[in-house]
């Protein structure tokens, strides 16, 4: 039976199978149908020749989530609050995106306002009812959303997350008068303080659960049709994956689902390359990914915005985004300079040269034109260099350039923006980029990722042998979680930890639960606890891990080195004059990977086979020599390595070598 991988991107939906009784191994890569993504899937798996009713573990990445939040592509959603809050998601907390830039604006909330309703009803901080819900006051909400066709309603009553009695009678009184909405509660989705990202992150389960469910409920359907009768998981912002049924409730875990794929490829290279540190990027059609792999694990964060003051605090992959794919199109601003990004061609109409419509210059053109990929696109289909000429043509003489001149500055301010990315990353952490090794990831990356490493200044350039499907490929790598949180406000004391101890044990039992459910082994599941932690009179916390045997044993001072270390590494001081506080307790239940062992490392290298000479542009046509990707002997730059799914562009200056692992290493000579 075979195991398969698939992310789905703005461009291409990629795919990674292995079959588990012969070792066999196969890939795919076709255009994504934007008009219905699952259809893509299903593409994928017959370009690489597999049947559906062979396949016995599915692991799926999607930008569906994604997509949907950022373009707003989703169904009205209405919102039920308490009487003074209506506003908060406007509201927000209190800052600016551009300190200096007198008349911004801040983006919409996600549910509008004649959509967002009040009632009064009051919870105390201590979680005592002080005003119980009253039906009546429910009744012209209820006629209202009803008489709007609203599909999704949520409940956001302050200070639930202490007790969220007021909320969960509200949603029964809901589900009774209107049995066919889906119904949501802040308390059930983070039951901790902060109104304005508790409303918000319910907010965006409440929007987008019915654009992913009816995905969900598609993409069964037409696999089942198909002749698919095994276990499909799909990807989770935080670098694991999750059944589809929990899937369909918890969706603002799919957030980064598609990148999430790719880091999960980076943390084996971090092992089988010896490099525990990593800057793990994946440039594909649409967007450049960028995150940070340190000391063998990716790093989380829990202040992810799909925009400005719109945050979706759960625990994710800190993975930034940006437009800048192989799509990416270059054009001209109004103050004459040439500008590239964040629009993309996509897969339809896609560049110039996929013969498909398009008739605005990309990067894929671009580098086409300067030949750094294969008239073929090596193997796929044929690319029509005269249209991507034309296309470059239309913007080159206006800025008084020749083709070749702008292509390679379309490449240039791409690459630039690239690093920018990556330094936004490694700047909000405190961390040195000549200190990482630079992992490329996508099918456009590899074209690029030598000019970045330059940028960062980052010595050593790795580029493994799935690049061109990594997504795809990481996704088998990824464990199955389940994150659980739960507010809890205490100074750190001996006296406290026995409730803290009970606490965690709960939480624990609950996501290991989750996970039996979802075909885990109890024996294999591994808990991890954290507390959200901060020092007395602090605005906001820092996620500690915690050891069990700390928490049993009642050692406060290794659970307090513990707090100060992790505040010195995120924000460079800590103190000892400040008592310690704790504000949430969570838990991270995590099992091996359905798909089990994947990795043969190779022992034996052959060499690499030459197979033409090409004209590269580098700043000057130069003669380079074309291999395939097939071996581990040395080759110096000017050269390109091509494999079905990525070129790897080796500019003069830069050396090239396959490890045991068949990841290509990339140095400067």
């Amino acid at each position: 039976m075979w195991k398969v991988g698939i992310d789905v991107g703005g461009t291409f939906t990629d795919l990674f199978a292995v079959n588990t009784a012969t070792g066999e191994e196969r890939t795919g890569k076709v255009l994504t149908t934007p008009e219905e993504r699952s259809m893509g899937v299903l593409d994928a798996i017959a370009n690489a020749e597999l049947k559906p009713s062979e396949i016995s573990l599915l692991v799926h990445g999607t930008t569906t989530a994604t997509n949907a939040l950022i373009e707003r592509s989703f169904p009205d959603a209405a919102m039920i609050t308490t009487e003074g809050f209506r506003d908060v998601l406007e509201i927000g907390r209190m800052h600016r995106e551009h300190l200096y830039r007198p008349y911004q604006t801040k983006p919409a909330p996600l549910i509008r306002r004649r959509y967002r309703y009040t009632i009064d009803e009051r919870t105390n901080s201590k979680g005592t009812i002080e005003k119980g819900i009253d039906a009546a006051q429910l009744k012209p909400i209820i006629d209202s959303i009803a008489d709007a066709g609203i599909g999704s309603v949520v409940v956001c009553l302050i200070n639930s997350y202490v007790n969220p009695a007021n909320e969960r009678k509200v949603a029964q009184i809901l589900t009774d008068a209107l049995p066919n909405i889906r119904v949501t509660t802040s308390a059930d989705v983070k039951p901790v303080f902060r109104e304005h990202t508790r409303f918000t992150l319910a907010s965006v389960r409440a929007t987008i659960l019915p654009v992913m469910a009816n995905y969900f409920e598609r993409l069964q359907v037409r696999l089942h049709e198909a002749g698919f009768s095994g276990n499909l998981m799909i990807l989770k912002s935080n670098g694991g994956m999750m059944g589809v049924e929990q899937a369909r409730i918890r969706v603002e875990e799919l957030v980064e689902s598609g990148p999430a794929g790719g880091v999960g490829y980076a943390l084996e290279i971090a092992r089988t390359a010896g490099c525990p540190n990593i800057i793990h990027t994946d440039m594909g059609g649409t967007s450049f990914d960028a995150s940070i792999i340190e000391d063998g694990q990716g790093l989380i964060t829990r202040e992810y915005e799909i925009d400005f003051d719109i945050p979706v605090a759960v625990p994710m992959l800190d993975i930034r985004s940006i437009g800048a794919g192989g799509g990416s199109i270059g054009w001209i601003d109004s103050g004459g300079s040439l500008r590239v990004g964040p629009m993309s061609a996509g897969s339809l109409p896609g560049p110039a040269c996929y013969r498909r419509g398009g008739t605005r210059p990309t990067i894929t053109d671009a580098n086409l034109v300067l030949g750094r990929i294969s008239p073929n696109l090596t193997g796929k289909f044929d690319l029509d260099i005269h249209a991507a000429r034309a296309a470059i043509e239309t913007i080159a003489t206006k800025l008084d350039l020749t083709i070749e001149q702008c292509a390679e500055g379309m490449i240039r301010i791409a690459t630039e923006a690239m690093a920018q990315a990556v330094k936004l990353v490694l700047a909000a952490r405190s961390r040195d980029p000549r200190e990482y090794a630079f992992a490329s990831f996508g099918g456009a990356g590899p074209l690029h990722a030598c000019a970045v490493a330059e940028a960062l200044g980052t010595p050593t350039v790795i580029v493994p042998r799935y690049s061109g499907v990594a997504s795809a490929y990481g996704a088998l790598r990824l464990a199955i979680k389940h994150d659980e949180e739960v507010f809890h406000y205490a100074p750190l004391t001996v006296e406290e930890l026995d409730r803290i101890g009970a606490r965690l044990k709960t939480l624990g039992a609950t996501a290991a639960d989750a996970l039996v459910e979802q075909g885990a082994k109890l024996n294999e599941i591994r808990i991890s606890f954290v507390m959200r932690m901060r020092y007395a009179g602090q605005t906001f916390e820092v996620d500690v891990i915690q050891d069990r045997s700390s928490i049993d044993n009642r050692n406060i001072e290794q659970m307090a080195l513990a707090f100060h270390e992790a505040h010195k590494r995120e924000f460079g001081v800590r103190s000892d004059d400040f008592p310690i506080e704790i504000v949430a307790l969570a838990v991270t239940a995590e099992a091996p990977s359905p798909a089990g062992s994947l990795l043969t490392e190779q022992t034996t290298h052959t060499a690499l086979a030459r197979q033409t000479d090409r004209k590269v542009w580098f700043g000057g046509w130069s003669d380079a020599l074309v291999y395939d990707a097939a071996g581990a002997q040395f080759v110096n730059g000017p050269a390109l390595i091509e494999d079905p799914h990525t070129s790897i562009v080796i500019p003069p200056g830069w050396g090239a070598r396959f490890d045991r692992a068949r990841n290509c290493i990339l140095e400067r000579a």
